[in-house]
């Protein structure tokens, strides 16, 4: 499994808006967007915020390399709208485990 992430920052700080808009769009398959093309790749989505700093962070999962480079590909080309604040940094890595304590 392999994982993007990608860091957000400053915005016009509505984040129950952001959190909504992008969870429609990762919802949708990202239909509309470059994601659209990729969205097959796509195996989890997950978004983190940090409301006091007005900051964000954005992981994407997929199961091979080739298929995280496709994603990676189609989201480079998306930039956030207007107000919602500027991708500060992409960064992809391998996950090495994924476990629940006491399991």
């Amino acid at each position: 499994m392999y994982v993007r992430i990608a860091r957000f920052e400053g915005g016009d700080g509505n984040w129950d808006d952001r959190i909504e808009q992008i969870g429609a769009t990762i919802r949708s398959g990202g239909k509309g967007t470059p994601m659209e093309a990729a969205s097959d790749a796509i195996k989890r989505a997950m978004l983190l915020v940090d409301r006091e700093s007005n900051r964000g962070v954005n992981l994407i999962f997929c199961e091979t390399e080739d298929d995280l480079r496709r994603a990676d590909a189609a989201l480079n080309e998306m930039t956030p709208a207007s107000g919602r604040g500027a991708r500060t940094g992409v960064e992809i890595y391998e996950l090495g485990f994924d476990e629940r304590p006491g399991g």
